[in-house]
């Protein structure tokens, strides 16, 4: 078959780092060792920047809360002339913002095919900012721009489900890989362990991910402090930024704060944990947890997103319903408590996670992409 020329328009991309970006950086790779054809639209990350080859950077602003993120302007015109200079095959529209709302217009004005991604869960965060009554609404939006398009791609069958039943057609299940030569058991650090206080047989839990109210970081928090009542040599380690960070840090002087980790430092924070924390509700899939379960790290989550697919309960990890949070915190006592359990647990996520690499996705992907363009 054919190469295909691809556009993949994205309020998000590398070098930024949160699970949608990195999403859209594999599959933007895998696609071009296939020998397809891939440009990029985004906003612009900085004043400077131009973008790189195949890269159209267009203005954007600065998302309310995240600093480091932006989301695009409207751009029907520039991309109109863009398209019509160098024609797509398909334009695959990743985030809803205003720039994705712009190009899915532009792209069906001018007879190309579209697709999108569902990959946030945008009317769950409003609940968390105060603006709870914008919640149907933001929904609204989000379905609206997705029944415009001739496939929504997702990362469950969950998911896939649950906007099939909101009367959302074309809706197909693509998956999320995890790079398992990265995430690797092999990279847990004693060193790295005694730079944080770690002593002995006393847990370490890990969170890593956006510090923000959206993630149920509290719960994290109350697991965590009733683990100390009774492991007082237990350490609580945070990986990444975010809105809450510095409430998180004034708070909590005895936890360990590392910041932004990237690479194989990131891989090497993941391997050196026992225990992963991850609370989060507003998930559509959770990278994260596919990556600690690489790194032989056993999770407590709730049963939904990705725990729900990845996780055999009570073998490679454990989940919860959701919302049960005295389930989870008796969870998070049950495994403090065991250590050899968690060891093993470690070892079959471990085995869990490795026929789960990004190639399979991107077959995936190019398999809906062909479909899409058959009509």
């Amino acid at each position: 078959m054919r190469p295909l020329d691809i556009a993949f328009v994205s309020e998000t991309y590398p070098p930024e780092v949160n699970g949608v970006a990195m999403t859209v950086g594999r599959l933007v790779a895998g696609l071009r060792e296939l020998g397809h054809r891939v440009s990029v639209v985004r906003p612009r990350q900085g004043k400077s920047d131009a973008g790189a080859e195949d890269e159209l950077a267009l203005p954007g602003l600065p998302l309310p809360g995240y600093p480091g993120l932006r989301f695009g302007l409207p751009a029907g015109g520039r991309l109109a002339r863009q398209w019509r200079h160098r024609r797509p095959d398909l334009v695959h529209v990743v985030t809803e913002g205003p720039l994705g709302w712009s190009a899915v217009s532009t792209a069906r004005r001018l007879g190309i095919p579209v697709t999108s991604g569902f990959h946030t869960n945008f009317d769950r965060y409003s609940t968390h900012y105060g603006v709870g009554w914008m919640r149907p609404a933001v929904a609204a939006y989000l379905r609206a721009l997705h029944r415009r398009t001739r496939a929504t791609m997702v990362p469950t069958a969950a998911l896939a489900a649950d906007l099939a039943g909101e009367g959302l057609a074309g809706v197909r299940v693509v998956g999320r890989g995890v790079d398992t030569a990265l995430y690797d058991p092999a990279r847990r650090s004693a060193a790295l362990r005694a730079s944080w206080g770690a002593r002995g047989g006393a847990p370490v839990c890990l969170y890593v991910g956006r510090l923000a109210p959206e993630k149920n970081l509290a719960l994290v928090r109350r697991s965590f402090a009733a683990i100390r009542t009774r492991q007082p040599g237990a350490r609580m380690v945070w990986v990444g930024d975010g809105p809450s960070a510095r409430e998180l840090a004034d708070e909590h002087p005895d936890h360990h704060f590392a910041g932004l980790r990237l690479g194989e430092d990131l891989a090497a924070h993941y391997a050196s944990a026992d225990l992963f924390l991850f609370p989060s509700l507003t998930e559509t899939y959770g990278n994260v947890v596919a990556e600690a379960m690489a790194s032989g790290v056993p999770v407590l989550a709730y049963h939904s997103a990705a725990a729900a697919e990845l996780i055999s309960d009570g073998a490679d990890g454990r989940t919860v319903p959701p919302g049960d949070e005295k389930s989870y915190i008796d969870g998070a006592l049950a495994l403090a408590a065991a250590p050899e359990r968690l060891r093993e647990m470690g070892h079959l996520a471990r085995q869990a996670m490795l026929p789960r690499g990004w190639g399979r996705v991107v077959e995936s992907f190019e398999n809906v992409a062909r479909e899409a363009l058959a009509g």
